[in-house]
């Protein structure tokens, strides 16, 4: 994404009431693997295979560089991620392993602990208007997550929630695109 100076305005782009009935678009069945994964982490099961999981729900493509790590780097980084009173520490350790950005560090943390961190993608960011941001961990924490905190409250939901409704909003409309108007 290109970098901008402007300020953010965030402007979901479907009624705040609507929330629910877009998470529940969102085939949760999806998640099932990575918060099991996130759980056992949570609980101090720090090994590769629960990343991995995680990794592989977010976004495939980066499991070739997630395996670049070794596992004691993979166990530590995960510790420390769970252990951070922080989340600018949580996730900057994270992002010091390889294949791991703000976006899928959102990923791993949001499977850890849903009441603390969301996701931040393409998707989320297309629902909330957002362009041409460069998604970095000061976006994340000073912006982001902020206003989701805010969209989640206004709409009476939690974070997880607001997300699937995020991803399933974005998901429909590229979904609509790639289909085009029908042809009778």
């Amino acid at each position: 994404m290109r970098f901008s100076l402007d300020p953010v305005a965030f402007k979901l782009k479907f009624p705040i009431e609507q929330v629910e009935r877009w998470a529940g678009l969102y085939r949760v069945s999806e998640d099932d693997e990575a918060l099991t994964a996130g759980a056992k982490i949570r609980e101090g099961d720090y090994c590769r295979a629960n990343l991995e999981k995680i990794a592989l729900w977010k976004s495939p493509r980066r499991i070739g560089l997630i395996a670049q790590n070794s596992d004691s780097e993979i166990e530590e980084a995960l510790r420390l991620a769970v252990t951070a009173s922080e989340a600018l520490s949580s996730f900057g350790i994270l992002i010091g392993l390889s294949g791991v950005g703000v976006p899928m560090a959102s990923a791993i943390l949001t499977a850890i602990d849903q009441e603390r961190y969301t996701i931040i993608d393409y998707r989320a960011l297309d629902a909330l208007s957002v362009r041409n941001f460069v998604v970095n961990l000061n976006f994340y924490l000073i912006h982001y997550f902020p206003e989701c905190l805010h969209l989640a409250s206004k709409a009476g939901t939690d974070l997880r929630t607001l997300d699937r409704a995020l991803w399933a909003w974005s998901r429909e409309q590229e979904r609509h695109l790639n289909t085009g108007p029908s042809v009778n």
